[in-house]
């Protein structure tokens, strides 16, 4: 895969998992890194394990799901390094879990709030920032297995995830012909703090007994290999790839 020396990559959810390993993976390779989360700490911690690593990052703590907080995240971007080139929309949260007549609006908002209008919000900002530039750009959104396949009491996470793959697919049709590509990677079981939490719900009965045996890989996988897979949509490599739903998952959703 090309080097990224010149590109700058906007990464949310930074804070841990997907998008923490996303954001090392692109320092690795010599993007200028811009993370963004909620919480402060963990960006912060990020930031100094890339400079450590000679590599350049900055941090901006940001709520995707609040309008003015996603402008002032892509400002940072920009004014940061002059330039926006990569986008991976990773934040989300896995939300209540509870059966459709007990589920609460505010529960439901929550989740969709986060996961799909903060996906909305990020990608009208960054795609301004990139069609103003006149450079194209690349966006990947984070979806799910779950993009596809329902579970009982996932009614909120579901339907978000569902969106996403829509939400990606139109606004690829959109930005195409002006050199943005956007497409979504939508992983499998990934061993992630999210993915411990929903184990712990589970147990790990269920996890290994049932869940597990349908991955053909038998394993959960590795939040570097879903960052490898980002890092591939995002270059030059993958130049006639957009509007595409890529997933990682060791093959669980052929035997669900």
């Amino acid at each position: 895969m090309p080097d990224m020396d010149s590109k700058v990559a906007l990464v949310t959810g930074a804070s841990s998992g997907i998008g923490r390993a996303t954001a090392l993976a692109f320092a690795a390779k010599g993007a200028r890194v811009v993370v963004a989360a909620r919480r402060d700490d963990e960006l912060k911690a990020l930031v100094e394990e890339i400079e450590a690593g000679g590599g350049t990052a900055t941090s901006v703590v940001t709520d995707v799901a609040v309008a003015s907080d996603v402008a002032r995240m892509v400002d940072h971007a920009t004014r940061s390094f002059g330039r926006l080139d990569i986008a991976v929309n990773n934040a989300g949260i896995e939300g209540k879990l509870a059966g459709i007549a007990e589920l609460g609006e505010d529960d439901w908002d929550q989740v969709l709030d986060i996961n799909l209008k903060g996906t909305f919000l990020s990608m009208k900002y960054e795609s301004r920032a990139m069609l103003a530039a006149g450079h194209g750009g690349a966006i990947v959104n984070v979806g799910s297995v779950n993009s596809f396949l329902g579970y009982a009491t996932g009614a909120a996470y579901v339907a978000s995830k569902h969106g996403l793959v829509g939400l990606t697919t139109s606004v690829s049709a959109e930005l195409a012909s002006q050199g943005i590509r956007v497409n979504i990677v939508c992983p499998g079981m990934i061993d992630t703090p999210m993915h411990q939490r929903i184990r712990g719900l589970l147990g790990d009965a269920i996890y290994d007994d049932v869940l597990l045996p349908n991955v053909h890989q038998r394993r959960a996988g590795k939040p570097e290999e879903i960052a490898a897979a980002i890092l591939f949509l995002c270059s030059d490599a993958a130049s006639y790839i957009t509007g595409t739903t890529l997933t990682p998952d060791g093959g669980y959703t052929l035997t669900m």
